[in-house]
């Protein structure tokens, strides 16, 4: 143990003279071993020996909270108080965005996925304590060994659970149970100053509140409780066709104001066959919804509610009813309602599909932006027509998501 702390330090103590000298120390973050600080190879240009790298970053591949505690402290006490560093999660942003120019790159994944379970007894609270660079699939897996879950998601699960706090973390359920900053219960915190600090909405509540959602700019998360409820064992997941965007937004907000008999809700444009195909590869139903889509002059645009209720095998509980009271008050395409029962676990992995088949097709490295906006009820009209106005059916490939949230 202290021949790894003198190791940390001597790298950490390398790293900042580097940082001092007129080199730029810069390597791609793949190419780095655990503790690694500074490249083991380096290409030198013909400008007098000027070293050039792949990336405008260092790289800190941390084996435990205490390795980034001793970063920032060290650059907090040094004239290199204003160097940039950046926790980068799973790496899902584009453009380089987990970079840090002339900084620091801290790669959160390098930390050990550490999940412990806490199953509170009668009337008492389940959690889950976890590193901030675990992944929610990961947490997922071991919390239904459980019985056990997160109430709030994202739709993709290859994600750290530090790295969506640090956002939001907003999906089908977040009407319903908040996004999944609401659904935490404490942080562990690694500050600017490379204070470890334990918060929570009674502890250090303005850090707690700031770090969430506060892009890491307030602190690195390390650990994280999340709140916890009882897992279903299905899921019934229903999908239903419009051919008018009122009527498709009505029932969205029909669909939301029944908390208490759906689960999760969301909706997509249908644009043409390759939007409806390709959002219904992890849908496992026959679905005969074969629209007209017009013409290129005039083209016809589709619209898809998404709705599911969670089915807890309990005898008192009959889910196809529960579907068919929802379904009636609907407005959706005469005999286009189609639902499917699955597993809780493949419906909250469901894009994971949709990514393996990218990936067979070689598209799922190339850029694909996921841009996520808030509107209000008043201009959604409006910016669905400023989306037809400039997206061309005939062409478009990817998914527009529409799905309604509550202010509260």
């Amino acid at each position: 143990m202290e021949i790894a702390m003198v190791c940390t330090r001597v790298n950490l103590l390398i790293l900042i003279l580097s940082l001092c000298s007129p080199y730029k120390f810069i390597q791609s973050p793949m190419d780095f071993g655990p503790l690694n600080l500074l490249p083991t190879t380096i290409a030198a240009s013909s400008d007098f020996g000027r070293i050039l790298f792949h990336s405008p970053s260092a790289v800190l591949k941390p084996q435990s909270p205490r390795d980034i505690s001793l970063l920032l402290s060290f650059l907090s006490a040094s004239s290199l108080s204003k160097v940039t560093v950046a926790a980068r999660g799973a790496g899902h942003s584009i453009h380089g965005q987990a970079q840090a120019l002339d900084g620091i790159v801290v790669e959160m994944r390098s930390l050990p996925s550490e999940i412990e379970l806490h199953r509170g007894g009668e009337g008492g609270v389940s959690y889950a304590d976890v590193s901030g660079g675990a992944m929610w699939i990961e947490l997922l897996e071991q919390s239904l060994k459980a019985g056990l879950a997160p109430r709030s998601w994202t739709d993709y699960l290859y994600i750290t659970i530090g790295g969506t706090l640090s956002n939001a973390g907003i999906s089908g359920q977040t009407f319903k149970h908040g996004p999944q900053i609401s659904n935490v219960l404490q942080l562990e915190v690694v500050t600017g100053r490379g204070e470890a600090v334990t918060c929570s909405p009674t502890k250090d509540a303005e850090l707690f509140s700031a770090v969430l959602g506060g892009l890491g700019q307030f602190g690195i998360i390390t650990r994280a409780r999340i709140l916890l409820q009882e897992a279903p064992q299905k899921v019934k997941w229903v999908r239903a066709f419009y051919d008018d965007f009122g009527t498709f937004t009505k029932d969205q907000e029909l669909l939301v104001s029944m908390p208490d008999m759906v689960d999760y809700v969301e909706g997509f444009i249908v644009l043409n066959e390759q939007s409806l195909h390709s959002s219904s590869i992890a849908f496992p139903a026959n679905m005969d919804f074969n629209p007209d889509f017009g013409t290129k002059a005039s083209p016809k645009i589709y619209y898809c509610v998404e709705f599911a209720v969670h089915d807890y095998q309990r005898k008192n509980t009959n889910v196809e009813q529960v579907v068919e009271a929802i379904s009636v008050q609907m407005s959706h395409i005469a005999s286009h309602l189609y639902s499917v029962e699955v597993s809780y676990f493949d419906f909250l992995n469901r894009v994971r599909m949709e990514e393996m088949s990218l990936r067979s097709s070689g598209l799922w490295e190339v850029h694909h932006p996921w841009l996520n906006m808030f509107v209000p009820k008043a201009g959604i009209r409006d910016l669905r027509d400023l989306l037809m106005d400039n997206i061309s059916p005939d062409n478009f490939e990817g998914l527009i998501l529409i799905y309604p949230l509550l202010r509260d």
